[in-house]
């Protein structure tokens, strides 16, 4: 399928690693061309030297206001076709182990910064009469995770404002989906694998194994196939779905909305 992205522009964050860096590289291989936002400066410019062509670093964390107007800066005025929001998580926490301070903080690092960078690129977005918000959330916004309390609460928020945005401007030419990944061989899945191993006693590789026993496919996703969904709702051929939060999960959520 030809997905009509080739050498247009695209804003991923979190490009270097995980989710952002195989929707990078699918959106790469469909000829488009992306501002990779990271905060890691080497891995950036590996990525570069690796997609000269292609690739346009952006070094800083988009959870910071300031960074969110540097990167409007760098777009200026160029045409935007979509972006993708992504960004790292809270810490793994039961709700007993939480501070008000935690709470705070995950809503400035995952509810917040996504308000904002949204607004900052709304205007050029329907200036244009077309654009693609895809974020990445997760299916803890479907089924609660054990020790993510934070997560399972704050990214709700995020679908609502998601959802009501996508029917204020639905006639816009603008779709904002939101992707909610469960299990995937990532770095963000260590975290969940320490956690279980030091609440419940056991080995990391065990804490593992019982992760992937709740998979209904058996096995953790790559994170390649969750970026052959993702380029697709970032794709002009999606134009029929917004204000939508689709898992991808292998099977994960038991309920018949998931």
């Amino acid at each position: 399928m030809n997905l009509n992205i080739a050498r247009k522009l695209f804003i991923v964050g979190g490009a270097t690693s995980g989710f952002g860096l195989a929707v990078t590289k699918a959106l790469i291989a469909e000829g488009a061309k992306v501002i990779a936002v990271a905060r890691g400066e080497f891995r950036l410019k590996a990525l570069v030297e690796e997609y000269p062509q292609q690739i346009e670093p952006f070094v800083g964390d988009l959870t910071e206001l300031p960074i969110i107007h540097k990167l409007a800066e760098q777009v200026g005025s160029r045409p935007l076709d979509g972006m993708l929001v992504n960004a790292g998580g809270p810490p793994a926490m039961s709700f007993l182990e939480t501070l008000l301070d935690d709470w705070d903080n995950a809503y400035e690092k995952v509810l917040r910064w996504k308000v904002q960078i949204t607004k900052t690129f709304l205007p050029k977005f329907l200036d244009q009469e077309y654009g693609r918000i895809l974020y990445i959330e997760s299916v803890s916004v479907k089924q609660p995770i054990e020790n993510l309390v934070l997560s399972n609460s704050l990214r709700l928020a995020v679908v609502g404002f998601v959802k009501t945005l996508s029917q204020e401007i639905a006639d816009s030419g603008i779709t904002l989906n939101i992707l909610a990944p469960g299990y995937h061989a990532t770095p963000a899945m260590d975290r969940l694998f320490a956690k279980k191993s030091a609440s419940q006693g056991i080995s990391e590789a065990e804490a593992k194994t019982e992760f992937e026993n709740l998979i209904g496919v058996g096995f953790m996703g790559k994170p390649e196939d969750f970026a052959s969904l993702a380029v697709w709702l970032l794709s002009p051929v999606s134009r029929y779905l917004t204000g939508q939060t689709i898992s991808v999960d292998g099977g994960v959520v038991l309920g018949t909305m998931g």
